[in-house]
């Protein structure tokens, strides 16, 4: 199984469970908030990464990456923090339902 392959339900867990918050308050303001949050942890995730396999500590197959990298690091790694940041803020919103956005408005 390829690394790109691995990706994919968390790719899809992420997509649904967002899906299911866009009719609550503060939709636009988790997105803006996610794609901030998310091209930081790719930056930070692109660094490190790199800074880790330069130094040793593992490697890829190349036969389980599709060969698109950035530096060292392939690109499949970028799409776990991108999922956290869409993922992580969804998840809390529907644990803490419709009272997480009122609060914030107070």
């Amino acid at each position: 199984m390829t690394y790109s392959l691995i990706i994919v339900p968390f790719a899809v867990i992420t997509m649904v469970v967002v899906l299911l918050t866009v009719r609550l308050p503060g939709f636009g303001r988790r997105m803006t908030a996610s794609v901030i949050a998310a091209g930081i942890l790719v930056a930070l995730t692109a660094v490190f990464d790199n800074a880790m396999i330069a130094a040793g500590l593992f490697t890829y197959p190349e036969t389980l990456i599709s060969g698109v990298r950035i530096g060292l690091a392939p690109i499949e790694d970028l799409a776990y923090p991108v999922c956290a940041a869409f993922l992580v803020p969804a998840v809390f919103t529907l644990l803490t339902g419709s009272r997480a956005g009122q609060e914030v408005r107070s």
